[in-house]
């Protein structure tokens, strides 16, 4: 098998494309796929600061690593989900490659700066950990991007978590969150714009950017994640690519292109309902915000654990 761009012997194959390349041709495949999907959809403009949520994971990194090669303004914000035997090692690839690269992490800390970890606030709000983990990391990564002064939020969401997401938000035609399914969510209310640079490549060719530009990344998933209904749909998704290679691409830029009303009327009464959370000053349709419930009441939980000292009893 020879590369498309310069015919030597290739190393990694894109099936959808029909195509294959060397590893320094793909490298440049992954930075022209980010830089289109950024000219597209106008993402992020030159001389915007650009904050990426970042894991520690192989998207996020990769994500961080192309868009300081494209020459923008990157920052990256890891924040520390106090997971056990996961999040410390998490954090320790986010600092390496902050480090190698000479850029800037800015690190938020559950435990330490909210008093929760994601398994305390899950049983707390009686939510699962995926939702407790989601609606922390959305409020925060809003936050220090407002507070900060940051132009946009840039998240490592692939080809196969939009698909993933694409048909479960179909499946149970969830309007409100299809009308927020989009490569890019503007500002306003409140919100600082988010962006997925990312929607044009496959989560195994961000793995394999990793590999051959020497990012070392968190290889293991989230002890968490367990059980997730998006990881069914996709390897559900998987199925079908394996047999009808574009069929992913087809399914999410298709939805693109055609279903951009679904759900706008709902969407905007969202944004018509919104008001500063008394507690937070975030945005919300509620009394409080969800993130500030959900650290009211581990924090209430965390209370009730602890035991009387010594020096209290009679």
């Amino acid at each position: 098998m020879k590369c498309r761009s310069c015919r030597a012997p290739a190393a990694v194959e894109v099936r959808r494309h029909n195509a294959a390349f060397c590893p320094p041709c793909f490298v440049t495949y992954c930075r022209n796929q980010v830089a289109r999907a950024i000219e597209e959809h106008e993402m992020i403009g030159r001389g915007e600061r650009v904050l990426v949520a970042v894991s520690g994971g192989k998207d996020s990194l990769a994500l961080w690593d192309i868009l300081l090669d494209l020459g923008y303004e990157a920052d990256g914000l890891y924040i520390g989900l106090g997971i056990r035997g996961y999040s410390e090692p998490s954090g320790e690839y986010a600092r390496a490659f902050a480090a190698r690269r000479g850029a800037r992490l800015v690190e938020v800390d559950l435990p330490r700066d909210f008093g929760y970890d994601v398994r305390s606030a899950a049983a707390a709000d009686r939510r699962t950990p995926c939702s407790a983990c989601g609606l922390s990391k959305r409020h925060i990564f809003d936050r220090e991007a407002v507070e900060k002064g940051y132009d946009v939020v840039a998240t490592g969401h692939n080809l196969d978590d939009e698909a993933a997401v694409l048909l479960g938000n179909l499946l149970h035609w969830d309007l409100a969150y299809l009308a927020r399914q989009r490569p890019v969510l503007p500002a306003g209310a409140g919100f600082p714009r988010k962006v997925k640079p990312l929607v044009r490549l496959a989560e195994r060719e961000t793995a394999a950017y990793c590999v051959l530009s020497g990012i070392d990344y968190q290889v293991e998933e989230c002890p968490m994640s367990a059980g997730n209904k998006h990881l069914g749909y996709k390897d559900a998704l998987n199925a079908i690519e394996e047999r009808s290679p574009g069929t992913k691409a087809a399914f999410y830029h298709g939805f693109l292109e055609r279903g951009g009303s679904l759900g706008a009327e709902v969407a905007e009464e969202e944004r018509e309902g919104l008001h500063p959370c008394p507690a937070c000053g975030a945005p919300t349709v509620a009394a409080l915000c969800a993130f500030c419930r959900l650290v009211e009441r581990a924090g209430k939980q965390a209370r009730r654990r602890i035991p009387l000292s010594a020096g209290s009893a009679r």
